[in-house]
């Protein structure tokens, strides 16, 4: 089977330190024509199970614990039968969208196999304390969440966030992929890391 990549894209609202904005999020489908990784659960179940479109979910993984990221994994666990993953330093997050729900851990250089190949976990902490990137090796493709966006990394402005921890995620992981490695992003239009990583100084001295 063809390994293939689909995005899903929904809208809603994203909401913490009592504030809340409008936000379109892309989910992502990593898999073949039998069995398919979602990437985020943001907002809107029935868009993204009508992508998955009968075939067998292996699993739901968060990126990272923010509501938008989130909102429909315990139901499109229940409806497609599914685990869900998140790295539990999230974990103070998804309590505040859906507490008391289990999920299964996401660790650092964890591989989670779906259609003949791996997705590889990176733990790049800074957006949120347990922000995680997936690597798909063989196709050269990364899904990095709200960590690393065209034109920057993700904001670290709210509650749990911290700037220089961000920074060091994409420059010791992130930055030491492949520069022709496609980025899939949690928001927004993609890029690759060889676009994003001459900026790395100058993010750094717009954050400081």
């Amino acid at each position: 089977m063809t390994l293939r990549v689909d995005r899903v894209v929904t809208s809603g609202t994203f909401s913490l330190d009592g504030g809340t904005w409008d936000v379109d999020n892309n989910i992502w489908l990593i898999g073949d024509d039998n069995e398919v990784v979602i990437v985020d659960a943001a907002h809107t179940a029935q868009p993204i199970i009508d992508a998955v479109g009968g075939r067998k979910v292996v699993g739901i993984v968060c990126t990272h614990g923010h509501n938008d990221h989130v909102t429909v994994a315990p139901e499109l666990a229940e409806k497609l039968d599914a685990p869900i993953y998140l790295n539990p330093a999230d974990d103070v997050l998804w309590d505040m969208t859906h507490p008391g729900v289990k999920h299964l851990s996401l660790e650092d250089d964890q591989r989670i196999a779906v259609a003949g190949t791996d997705i590889l976990a990176i733990h790049t902490p800074g957006h949120s304390p347990g922000s995680t990137c997936l690597y798909l090796p063989e196709a050269g493709e990364l899904f990095s969440g709200d960590t690393l966006f065209s034109g920057g990394p993700g904001a670290t402005g709210r509650s749990y966030s911290d700037f220089p921890t961000i920074i060091g995620s994409i420059r010791d992981k992130l930055f030491a992929l492949p520069a022709e490695t496609k980025v899939h992003t949690g928001h927004g239009d993609g890029t690759t890391i060889g676009t994003e990583a001459p900026h790395l100084e100058e993010w750094i001295r717009a954050g400081s």
